[in-house]
């Protein structure tokens, strides 16, 4: 049997820090091998990317397939820990380090949660389980899951339905689920004009009055009004940059970055044709450049967020929501291959320091996952 606090704190003693896996497989491969899983790493490369390690754990060989999945690659440390941030120490019933809640605790729990209902079922189980792992979701998100479920694709191994472990609930230990997540994308805006003392400035092209044109333009439309899954879209100017240290100077040049996290009312396409209508009417020669974070998605809730809100509610006595919230996750790339949802911890510490949760909320995440799997593998 595999202790998930054990193995959560083996975990996060390893600084896995994208793309380093720090023998964090090896760990989690010990402790699976001998609960019957086969394990498979998986090194995939791109040029200008550093190669990442993957793995797929698997278990049984026929039947339903119901599949786990989860990162072990980590954010830096970073300064000011009150206590070493790999060290995995609990204190006064805390678990405390990098990765304890994004999201080692949460690979640790549903492995032992796995290896306990595979000890109960027996020899005789008939049913697939498989443990997707990354060590690249942090970074470029290149290497990662989106090759392996490729992968999976072409062997004909994917699975019916997929449950992620990313930290998913605001305040109290099972109060959300998540169904799907918005969209991202980035704007960066640079917009030329010709430089000229500010006396006279009819000799000049300001860009910043341009630029200022242009943002109380993006900031002042309604995107839209969301949905009952998703909030509105919204629209942040994140930097204004001109870099220029004289004030009687007309700059030649001044940037802005412009991020709007959207929901399925939207899509990053038709959002950057609007950027550089905006753009255009206000400064011809402006450049735009977009990176694109992730197209909004949803699993519309049925059977396999029934299943987990179920298992949350039996083991915690709380109704969780449906939430959209947060930020992107590898949902993102599973999402095309098969209905996926996720639960997981209180996510308030999540790269911050002191990143911890209570010691009691692995044994409970475990709990959660034990019985998603019977109930998903119930007769």
């Amino acid at each position: 049997m595999i202790d998930p606090l054990e193995l959560a704190r083996d975990l996060i003693r390893r600084p896995s820090v994208t793309p380093e896996d720090a023998g964090v497989f090896d760990v989690l491969a010990a402790a699976l091998e001998p609960a019957g899983f086969a394990c498979r790493r998986l090194r995939f490369s791109a040029p200008g990317t550093p190669d990442v390690l993957n793995m797929v754990a698997t278990a049984g060989n026929g039947g339903r397939h119901f599949a786990f999945a989860g990162h072990l690659d980590v954010v830096p440390a970073g300064e000011g820990w009150r206590l070493p941030p790999f060290a995995a120490e609990v204190e006064d019933g805390r678990l405390t380090g990098r990765g304890a809640v994004d999201m080692k605790s949460s690979v640790a729990a549903f492995s032992a949660a796995a290896a306990a209902f595979l000890a109960a079922r027996g020899p005789g189980f008939a049913g697939r389980i498989s443990l997707i792992l990354t060590g690249d979701e942090e970074g470029p998100a290149i290497n990662g899951t989106v090759k392996v479920m490729e992968t999976l694709r072409a062997e004909d191994a994917l699975p019916e339905a997929c449950l992620l472990g990313e930290p998913t609930c605001a305040d109290d230990f099972g109060d959300a689920i998540k169904i799907g997540r918005r969209g991202s994308i980035t704007a960066f805006i640079a917009v030329r004009g010709v430089q000229g003392h500010v006396a006279y400035p009819e000799r000049a092209d300001n860009p910043v009055h341009r630029l200022v044109c242009i943002l109380d333009e993006l900031t002042s439309k309604k995107l839209d009004a969301g949905d009952e899954h998703f909030p509105p879209s919204s629209l942040a100017v994140t930097t204004v940059d001109v870099g220029n240290p004289a004030t009687n100077v007309i700059p030649g040049a001044a940037r802005a970055t412009v991020n709007i996290r959207f929901g399925v009312a939207q899509d990053g396409d038709s959002l950057a044709r609007w950027i550089e209508g905006v753009v255009a009417r206000h400064a011809a020669q402006a450049e735009v450049r977009f990176e694109r974070g992730a197209e909004p998605f949803l699993t519309p809730p049925g059977a396999l967020s029934g299943l987990v809100a179920a298992a949350v509610t039996a083991e915690t006595g709380v109704e969780p929501v449906f939430s959209t919230s947060g930020g992107t996750s590898d949902a993102r790339f599973i999402k095309d291959y098969c209905p996926v949802v996720e639960f997981g911890p209180v996510g308030r510490s999540m790269h911050a320091v002191d990143e911890g949760l209570p010691a009691a909320d692995v044994h409970r995440l475990a709990a959660v996952y034990r019985r998603v799997l019977e109930g998903f593998f119930a007769p």
